[in-house]
């Protein structure tokens, strides 16, 4: 397996998949690479993202975010450690964003869930989405189970 690559949200669904993650990509010798989407609107005819000036401080806002999180979970998860580790932060649709990034991973990994309001969903939108269309294997990771 040459490279794994995980969507971290800030959710508490998203932090489990993160050390799961970096955990798999020490055990496989991989590259981990951390997807984090700032969520932007979409131009209504054409389905693209829509970006602000002000979206640029949000999105390396997102990136600082997604970074402390990975360098706290490779502390915590101990040896061995992924081949590499990259952060990348977008603005956009993170369902659209994960998809893409499918198309250069051996592995995409995902929380079962985001920060979204419905709680009593088993997946959300994202992961469902994620799960429909992306271009390589994808584990889902639930909450509250071991990582």
């Amino acid at each position: 397996m040459r490279a794994i690559t995980v969507g971290v949200d800030g959710s508490g669904h998203a932090h489990q998949a993160l050390e799961w993650s970096v955990r798999e990509a020490g055990v496989q010798h991989a590259a981990l690479h951390v997807v984090t989407v700032h969520p932007v609107a979409t131009n209504h005819w054409t389905g693209k993202p829509v970006t602000y000036p002000a979206d640029e401080g949000a999105v390396a806002e997102a990136r600082q975010a997604a970074a402390d999180a990975v360098n706290k979970a490779v502390a915590e998860c101990g040896e061995p450690h992924p081949a590499s580790v990259s952060v990348m932060a977008v603005n956009g649709v993170a369902a659209q964003e994960l998809v893409k990034a499918s198309r250069d991973s051996d592995l995409l990994v995902v929380g079962a869930r985001g920060g979204g309001g419905f709680s009593r969903m088993a997946l959300g939108s994202v992961s469902s989405q994620v799960l429909q269309h992306a271009e390589c294997p994808v584990v889902v990771v639930r909450h509250g189970h071991e990582a």
